[in-house]
C-alpha cells in the first residue's frame, strides 16, 4: 500500500503538533510495512503513484491540494485538526450563511467552508477526538459513518527521559513547565505568565516566541518574574526535552481548546502531574487524572497549578497513556482504516 501524506505549506517550519502526527505516524506505518511518502509539489506527481492521499489539517492551505486529487480520482483521508470553541449550530448557521452569499457572489469561503468541503470529498475524517468528531459531523452535516477517531499519540522514549540532564544544565528541578508557541493567542500564555507571577514557585517554558507584539508582550511579562525561564522551542526529538518533562512536577496547558495537545501526553508519560483547559476533548485522554481549568480565569489556572505542585507524582496516567495513547497503537488504528476503504474501493 502507497499512501502520501501531505499539511499546509508551513508545517515543517512552524513546528508544532500536527508535524509531530505527521512524522510519527509515517514512522509507525513504515514498520507496519506501508510505504509512506511526504508530499512535495516540485516532484513530478502520478496517479498511479499513490493508493491514497492523507491530508493533514482541513483548511485553505489544503484545500488545492484536496481539489487536485479529487480530480484525479485519487481517494482522500483527513485528519481535520479542527476545533472551534463555537457550538456546532454557529457552525451550520455560518456555513448555511456561506451557502446564501455563494449564490449571489462567487468565491465567497468561510474557514468552516473549507473544512467541510475536504472532509465531504474524504473517504474517511479522522479527528483526534470524539469532540472534533461531532463538530464536524453535527455542524458540517458530514455522515457519522465516515467519521472515525483515531488519537493523537506519543513516543515511548519520553517515559524514560534522565531528569538529571536538565536539572544540571539549567538549575532547577520540580518546577512548572509549558511547552509549546509564545505568542498565539490560542496557547493563552499570557494568562499563564501572570498565574505564574502570583506562585512563588520555579517555571519554565520551552517554545518557539512568534514574531509580533503578542509574542514581545509575553517576553517583556515573562522578564518580572523570577521564577521564570524560557528556553527557545526544542526539537521533539531533543533529549532535553525528555529530561524537561521527567524533571517537571507539574506541567501546564491552558490553551483556549486542545486536540488534546501532544505536548501535555508527553509530560504525562515521563510521570508529571497535568494541569490542562477543559477543551478540545482533552478529557477523552486525560479523565480524572488532570487537572482542568477555565483558560480566561488567572485564579482557576493559579488554583490548579498550586493544588498540582503540592502533591507527589503518580503512575497512573503514565500507564494510562503506555496503554493507550503510543504512535504505535495510532498508526495501527490508522492502517485498519486504509486497508478496510481502499480494499472495498478495489473490490467496487
Amino acid at each position: 500500500m502507497k499512501i502520501t501524506f501531505a499539511c499546509y505549506d508551513s508545517v515543517s517550519i512552524t513546528h508544532g503538533g500536527p508535524l509531530v502526527q505527521i512524522l510519527e505516524t509515517k514512522r509507525e506505518l513504515e514498520n507496519l510495512g506501508i510505504a509512506v511518502s511526504l508530499f512535495d509539489r516540485w516532484k513530478p506527481f502520478s496517479r498511479t503513484d499513490v493508493d491514497a492521499m492523507h491530508i493533514f489539517a482541513a483548511r485553505n492551505s489544503t484545500y488545492q491540494i484536496a481539489t487536485t486529487m479529487k480530480t484525479l480520482g485519487v481517494p482522500i483521508f483527513t485528519s481535520p485538526i479542527f476545533f472551534t470553541r463555537h457550538s456546532a449550530g454557529i457552525v451550520r448557521t455560518t456555513l448555511a450563511a456561506e451557502r446564501f452569499l455563494k449564490r449571489c457572489r462567487a468565491g465567497i469561503w468561510t474557514d468552516y467552508g473549507y473544512t467541510r468541503q475536504i472532509c465531504e470529498w474524504s473517504e474517511a475524517v479522522l479527528p483526534n477526538t470524539n469532540a472534533e468528531g461531532a463538530l464536524i459531523r453535527d455542524g458540517m452535516n458530514i455522515p457519522a459513518r465516515k467519521i472515525i477517531t483515531i488519537p493523537n499519540g506519543v513516543d515511548p522514549r519520553f517515559e524514560f527521559g534522565d531528569p538529571t540532564l536538565f536539572t544540571k544544565t539549567y538549575g532547577v528541578k520540580d518546577f512548572i513547565l509549558n511547552v509549546g508557541h509564545i505568542g498565539p493567542a490560542r496557547k493563552n500564555v499570557m494568562n499563564l505568565l501572570r498565574a505564574l507571577e502570583r506562585i512563588d514557585h520555579p517555571a519554565v517554558i520551552i517554545g518557539r516566541i512568534t514574531d509580533g507584539s503578542s509574542g514581545e508582550a509575553c517576553v517583556d511579562a515573562a522578564k518580572r518574574n523570577k521564577n521564570l525561564l524560557i528556553i527557545p522551542g526544542l526539537q521533539n526529538n531533543s533529549e532535553m526535552l525528555a529530561s524537561a518533562y521527567a524533571a517537571c512536577r507539574a506541567f501546564v496547558l491552558p490553551s483556549l481548546f486542545e486536540t488534546p495537545g501532544i505536548a501535555a501526553l508527553e509530560a504525562g508519560l515521563a510521570g508529571a502531574n497535568i494541569v490542562i483547559t477543559p477543551h478540545g476533548g482533552t478529557r477523552e485522554y486525560f479523565g480524572t487524572m488532570a487537572r482542568y481549568v477555565n483558560p480566561q480565569s488567572i485564579d482557576s489556572i493559579c488554583a490548579a497549578l498550586e493544588a498540582s505542585i503540592a502533591e507527589p507524582k503518580t503512575a497512573t496516567l503514565k500507564d494510562h497513556i503506555r496503554r493507550e495513547f503510543l504512535w504505535s497503537a495510532v498508526a495501527r488504528k490508522t492502517a485498519d482504516v486504509y486497508q478496510r476503504i481502499i480494499t472495498e474501493g478495489s473490490r467496487a
